[in-house]
């Protein structure tokens, strides 16, 4: 399966639905002039000039232009719609890509998004490797890889880098191509 499976798209969604609603918050302060506070710390017994002392802070409030709020609507914004469209479209590598640049750019209000990123990266980690996404059907992979390779008598460790290219020792898994003699240019062998 390339895609995201119905699981993986309905959270996706759900972390998409959620940057529109942050969207949605954020949208008034683009409406009209706000006032923000800034805080500097404490520092002997006097503020800075234009800051009262308020309990272990300095704060100043400040009048801002909707200007100030615009940067981070439209990248919100962008980022969200984004993140729904390739959530509809099943595409794993551009979800997760949005959600981590949205998380990152948003600080701690982008956690959501990076949880759902990191999440997908793990999911898409255990499907290629035992053919499960589900932790359930990835562990009783591992355990059958694992029992074969006790029957076997072999171990990831005891073989050696020549066995590596000689064939699959686990059934479901390919081996790494040889290399090709008309492309790969001889080497000399290394002095000791």
């Amino acid at each position: 399966m390339l895609g995201l499976d119905k699981t993986e798209r309905v959270v996706s969604l759900i972390a998409g639905a959620i940057a529109m609603i942050l969207a949605a918050v954020e949208f008034p302060n683009l409406l009209h002039n706000r006032h923000i506070i800034e805080t500097l710390k404490y520092k002997g017994q006097i503020c800075p000039a234009g800051y009262k002392h308020v309990v272990t802070q300095c704060q100043k409030s400040v009048l801002v232009h909707p200007s100030y709020w615009l940067p981070q609507f439209l990248l919100i914004v962008v980022f969200g719609v984004g993140l729904i469209v390739f959530a509809l479209l099943r595409k794993r590598v551009g979800v997760v890509t949005t959600g981590l640049i949205l998380g990152l750019a948003l600080a701690t209000a982008g956690l959501p998004f990076i949880f759902v990123a990191g999440w997908l990266i793990i999911r898409a980690f255990r499907l290629q490797k035992y053919g499960d996404a589900t932790f359930r059907g990835s562990n009783q992979r591992a355990k059958q890889v694992a029992s074969e390779r006790r029957a076997s008598g072999s171990s990831p460790r005891s073989r050696s880098k020549s066995a590596v290219g000689d064939g699959p020792t686990v059934p479901g898994h390919t081996a790494p191509p040889t290399a090709s003699k008309r492309y790969t240019p001889k080497q000399k062998p290394r002095k000791r």
